[in-house]
């Protein structure tokens, strides 16, 4: 089961297929779920910005659609090529929607890299 920094390898070859015209900001995702399964995608944008898809859900979207509403996030890694930042708010709470409350999700800050947890990382997540 791949595990950083082969989880942030991935995500950087999958920031390098982003389709990102507007912000240029490229960025990959990279996930293994429980199973053991490895997952990546990359942000896709569009002239009418409300229809991009972040990285990170669209590989969330993708683990789901191969493995059920039960996949579960074992460890994440998201890479931003020449800019670095976490996971933004919205897909914070998908992450959470299928991630445990200890689950490790990896990013870059002042070129090093950086993991907290997912209870770390949204504190005060939304849950029905």
């Amino acid at each position: 089961m791949p595990a950083f920094p082969e989880l942030l390898t991935h995500a950087t070859a999958a920031a390098a297929k982003a389709y990102a015209p507007y912000s240029n900001f490229q960025v990959g995702c990279a996930l293994v779920t429980a199973q053991g399964r490895l997952f990546t995608g990359c942000n896709v944008e569009n002239a009418s910005y409300g229809l991009t898809i972040c990285a990170e859900r669209g590989t969330i979207f993708q683990a789901v659609a191969a493995e059920g509403p039960g996949m579960r996030i074992a460890e994440l890694a998201v890479i931003a090529l020449g800019a670095e930042f976490p996971p933004c708010g919205a897909c914070r709470q998908v992450i959470c929607e299928f991630a445990a409350a200890d689950t490790p999700v990896w990013f870059l800050r002042d070129g090093k890299p950086v993991c907290l947890t997912m209870a770390e990382l949204l504190p005060a997540s939304f849950r029905l």
